[in-house]
Order: C-alpha cells, then sequence, then structure tokens
C-alpha cells in the first residue's frame, strides 16, 4: 500500500521510532518508579497532619498537584510503581514486540506481567489493583493499596494482551478472574433492564457516577467473553455502554460525571478518548457495531474541539490550558487506532500530535514534561501519567502504522 511505504520511510515516523524506545529506556533506567498526579498523601508528614479529614486531604493533594515545580521531595513524598503504569508498559513492550519481533520486548513485558500478577490486592471476589497512595476525591475516598475498578481494567487488558502474545492459559485465568471483582464488588449506582452503572470503588458510601468507569468495565468484560465466550459478560459488558452512551450529548460529548454538577472537570481531553476507545474495543470484541454512529460522533466532536489545529491537546472542550502530557498520549492512541479501523485521515491527526508532544513536551533524557501552560512548563515527569501513557500511544501509533 502506498500509505504504509510513505509513512515507513518518512522522518517523522523514525522520530516516533526513537522517542519511544528512549522513553522505555528511562522508565526502565528507573524501576517503572516515580511519583503520581494525586500522590501527595505518601508524605509522611501531610498524611499525618490530615487528621482523617475529607477537605484537608483534598488541600494537600490539589496544592502538591497544581504546583509549578515538583515539591514532592521537599515533603518526603514517597515513590512507587503504579498497577495501571505498569499495565501500559507492558502493553507498550507488546506493541514494540510487535513491531520488531525482538525477543527482549517480549520478555520484559512478561517480568513485569509476574509483578503485576504478585501485586493484586488480596480479600475480594476476584483479582484487582489500585494505586500505591491515599486518594480523596470528591466522591471517595480511596485508602492506600484499595483497588478500584480503572486500574484494574486497564490491568486486566495487559493480562489479556499477554494471553494473545504467549499463549500462556494463566494470563487469561487472572484477567477472568478480574471480572468477578467488577460484577461482585462494585456498587451498582443504577441499573434497569437495558442499562448499569457501576461504582469507582468497592464503597457503600459513593453516589457520584464517573462515566468512563463504566465504559471500560464493559468494554473489558467484552474482550474478556471475546476469549471465554460467556454470553452473560457480553449482556453486562453491554449494559454499562448502554448507559454511557444513554448520556451522550447531542453534539457527541459525554461529561466526566453524571450528573455533570457532581464534579467541576465537565468534558475533558482524555477521558473522552478513554471512552471512545471503549466503543471499539467492543466492537472488535462482539462484531457488534450497536455503538458505529456513537463512535463516529464522538471521534469528530474529540478531534474538532480537544485538540488545537497543530496537535496541541486543550485541558477541556471549553478550556485550552494547560497542555496536558497525558491528553496528548491518550489522543495518539486514540486517533491510531481510528485511522486503522475508521478512517485513514485519523491517522494523520495521531502523527501530528506525536510531533508536537515529541518537540515540545520530551525531554533529552527520554522523559516528558508534566504540562506546558503559555509562560511556563512543568518540567518534571511523572511515571505514569507522563512516560507509561506516552509509550503506549507511542508504541501504538508505531504497531498502526506497520499494520497498516
Amino acid at each position: 500500500m502506498i500509505l504504509r511505504r510513505s509513512l515507513r520511510q518518512d522522518e517523522p515516523i523514525k522520530r516516533i521510532q526513537k522517542s519511544c524506545r528512549a522513553v522505555l529506556h528511562y522508565a526502565r533506567l528507573h524501576n517503572y518508579q516515580g511519583y503520581g498526579k494525586h500522590d501527595a498523601l505518601n508524605s509522611p508528614l501531610l498524611k499525618t497532619f490530615t487528621f482523617r479529614q475529607k477537605w484537608l486531604r483534598i488541600l494537600y493533594i490539589q496544592s502538591i498537584m497544581r504546583c509549578p515545580i515538583n515539591i514532592r521531595p521537599f515533603w518526603g513524598v514517597k515513590t512507587f510503581r503504579n498497577p495501571k503504569g505498569i499495565a501500559l508498559f507492558v502493553r507498550s513492550y507488546f506493541n514494540m514486540y510487535a513491531c520488531t519481533n525482538k525477543y527482549e520486548y517480549r520478555t520484559e513485558a512478561i517480568s513485569l506481567l509476574n509483578w503485576l500478577k504478585d501485586h493484586s490486592v488480596k480479600g475480594y471476589s476476584g483479582e484487582c489493583w489500585g494505586y500505591f497512595w491515599d486518594w480523596q476525591d470528591l466522591g471517595f475516598f480511596a485508602p492506600f493499596g484499595s483497588p478500584n475498578c480503572v486500574v484494574t481494567t486497564f490491568v486486566g487488558q495487559a493480562f489479556l494482551d499477554g494471553y494473545e502474545h504467549t499463549g500462556k492459559s494463566e494470563y487469561l485465568t487472572i484477567a477472568r478472574s478480574a471480572v468477578d471483582f467488577i460484577l461482585n464488588d462494585l456498587k451498582v449506582l443504577y441499573e434497569d433492564n437495558s442499562m448499569k452503572c457501576i461504582s469507582y470503588v468497592p464503597s457503600k458510601d459513593i453516589t457520584m457516577a464517573v462515566m468512563d468507569v463504566s465504559a471500560l468495565a464493559g468494554a473489558f468484560l467484552a474482550r474478556v467473553f471475546f476469549y471465554t465466550g460467556e454470553q452473560e459478560l457480553v449482556k453486562e459488558g453491554r449494559k454499562m455502554l448502554n448507559y454511557v452512551m444513554d448520556k451522550q450529548t447531542e453534539y457527541g460529548a459525554w461529561f466526566y460525571t453524571e450528573p455533570p454538577t457532581a464534579s467541576p472537570v465537565k468534558i475533558d481531553n482524555y477521558h473522552t478518548g478513554f471512552i471512545l476507545d471503549t466503543l471499539l474495543d467492543y466492537e472488535l470484541a462482539t462484531k457488534d457495531n450497536r455503538f458505529r454512529d456513537n463512535y463516529r460522533k464522538g471521534l469528530k466532536f474529540y478531534q474538532e474541539n480537544l485538540f488545537l489545529p497543530h496537535g496541541a491537546p486543550k485541558w477541556m472542550s471549553n478550556k485550552v490550558y494547560p497542555f496536558d502530557i497525558h491528553g496528548a498520549a491518550t489522543g495518539i492512541g486514540t486517533f491510531s487506532r481510528a485511522g486503522f479501523y475508521e478512517s485513514q485521515h485519523y491517522l494523520g491527526q495521531a502523527l501530528k500530535i506525536a510531533d508536537w508532544a515529541i518537540e515540545n513536551m520530551q525531554k533529552k533524557n527520554g522523559s516528558f514534561y508534566y504540562q506546558k501552560r503559555p509562560w511556563w512548563t512543568k518540567r518534571f515527569t511523572l511515571m505514569r501519567w507522563c512516560n507509561a501513557w506516552m509509550a503506549y500511544g507511542l508504541s501504538l501509533l508505531m504497531r498502526i502504522i506497520e499494520q497498516e
């Protein structure tokens, strides 16, 4: 195909390959450990002086997160491996393995899967994972090491990738076990005959519905069905996605929460990309194209309202700054897949975003900056938020170009 030849010979593609190898090298050099966006309470001092109060937790987390420089070392914030970040690195290595057939990438992915297997949270209906920090959100509190739906689905997807690339039945067993956590331990916030919404964390007190949670869970259940043939998983996954599609606006967007007033985050960049990816995952796993129109409408909105013409990611549909590297990384992955499965012009969008991110946000050591504002840049890096996401986005783009 002419497109494939021209893309592979283009200098920008070589630049993307070099960038992806560099960020993976940086992550491996640092043993995949780093700071997290919401990890302020990994400071023993700050954690002590929260006095177990919600608003003090939020104050400390938001203050550390919003500071223009990284003051975590000053407060003694500890670094950890992040299970969600490790899952993204696993998927990145398998993408690189698919592109190059170099066994070293497969070996590193398997090593990280073994770490994930050893660091699941015990005491629930199935395998599950969470963050290694106390996390206070407006709608819930998640203690250090407690599981949540989002991290569990990302890790579960990594194990399914592992099953695809190695054939090890153990990986499918682990992914299937994660389904039990999703179906049995998370609170059902809404359910009728055709729709279902589940909670972010396994708490009886949570009432806030986060849109991408049910979407991620529904797509994951559908992909597990692809390998196990359990029709009940398709039914449950479809109900979760039906709920999210019911909340899509007439112009193709999704608010972060339902009701939209439950969070100051409205129509943001990367959560929109997450939802779009789940629709494609569901269709590929089930061959059911009922959400195709939702996907196309959402993609159009995503491209036109959440990215600038030169590829920079907007923070929200109604707010340009800050340019956040997570938004760029998600856009690269989402538009790469759309370019392969939907319309080839989306591949050009992925390349544009990748070029912008490498030019404006990557350091010489391979890592990526956190955020960029009009007059200054947060020049520190966060291992999962910045580097794991960019590794995944760039490696997926490389893989799609090879498949083209």
